[in-house]
């Protein structure tokens, strides 16, 4: 993997001697960086350090990336589309997976069996994550709204417990915790969309990109090669994923199965969902309607700098 670079980076080295990424079990990718030590290997003669952060949601990333403490951060699609909206100054630079373990799911012993069920109900979320916006948006697509249901709020984690514990009805989830739901507790995903689902990006700080963006390809780069070895490695994935979410091999396994590394593309496939999304969260009043959708979303989502890697 070789990058190639606009201009002298020896005058932006010099005042970078850290690049702080966060690393999350819905980013396998990352995972296989962090543990790879790819970027470590990259930016060593520059002498600039690498440090990780975990984020446990998209939400904890968008705080990190809002306050500064991350220079990279990992979100799903839609949650970047509304904390862009909500000023957060991110672009997103590249995809690291399609997931398919975003679902509405429900406890063994109950009776829901569909978005219409939820009426009425406790429903666990974490509010301004991708399964909250695939929530909203499924009970738009059934024409209920957030006031239809009683919203629980709570981390991922926390909401898995709450279901098996029976505190909630039912849980916006994302895997590797739907599948450990499934598997441990019996949980039941009810309702999933494929038109819903949603992608995995990789969001920098405006800041950083504005100033560093040789140092973005870098990082681009070598997330790249994490991909690559990702898809020739896979036992690796679920070896560092049991590692990082101390969950059973077999849970990770099932996670495995609905990840898609295939592409890193930013491009038009990806900014027609998040198109599609904050249209969706426009007519529901989740985005204010002087917000002009298409203009935001052009503006978040930055190609350039992947455009800039040379495979």
């Amino acid at each position: 993997m070789s990058v190639v670079l606009w201009f002298s980076v020896s005058a932006a080295h010099a005042q970078v001697r850290e690049i702080v990424l966060d690393y999350a079990t819905y980013n396998p990718v990352g995972l296989i960086l962090k543990e790879q030590g790819f970027l470590e290997e990259e930016l060593a003669e520059d002498g600039i350090n690498v440090r990780w952060v975990q984020s446990l949601g998209s939400n904890k990333a968008l705080e990190f990336l809002n306050a500064g403490s991350l220079d990279f951060g990992s979100t799903y699609a839609a949650a970047s589309l509304i904390g862009f909206v909500n000023g957060n100054p991110i672009r997103v630079v590249y995809t690291y997976t399609r997931p398919d373990g975003v679902a509405l799911v429900r406890g063994a012993n109950s009776d829901i069996e569909s978005v219409e069920d939820l009426a009425g109900k406790r429903v666990a979320v974490t509010r301004g994550t991708d399964p909250h916006i695939f929530l909203i948006r499924a009970l738009a697509k059934h024409g209920l709204t957030e006031q239809d249901i009683n919203s629980v709020l709570l981390q991922h984690p926390d909401g898995r417990t709450a279901l098996a514990r029976g505190d909630v009805d039912a849980w916006a989830a994302l895997d590797p915790l739907t599948a450990a739901a499934e598997l441990e507790n019996g949980a039941v995903p009810f309702y999933k969309d494929p038109e819903l689902s949603t992608w995995g990006f990789l969001n920098v700080r405006e800041e950083f990109a504005q100033e560093h963006p040789e140092l973005v390809i870098r990082v681009l780069a070598a997330y790249e090669r994490a991909r690559e070895y990702a898809l020739e490695n896979p036992q690796e994935v679920v070896d560092v994923l049991v590692s990082v979410a101390r969950l059973p091999e077999e849970i990770i396994e099932r996670q495995l199965t609905r990840e898609d590394f295939t592409n890193s593309e930013v491009g038009d496939v990806q900014r027609q969902f998040v198109l599609e999304a904050g249209q969706a969260l426009q007519n529901v009043g989740v985005i204010d309607a002087s917000v002009n959708i298409d203009e935001t979303v052009g503006a978040l989502l930055d190609p350039s700098f992947l455009l800039a890697v040379d495979e």
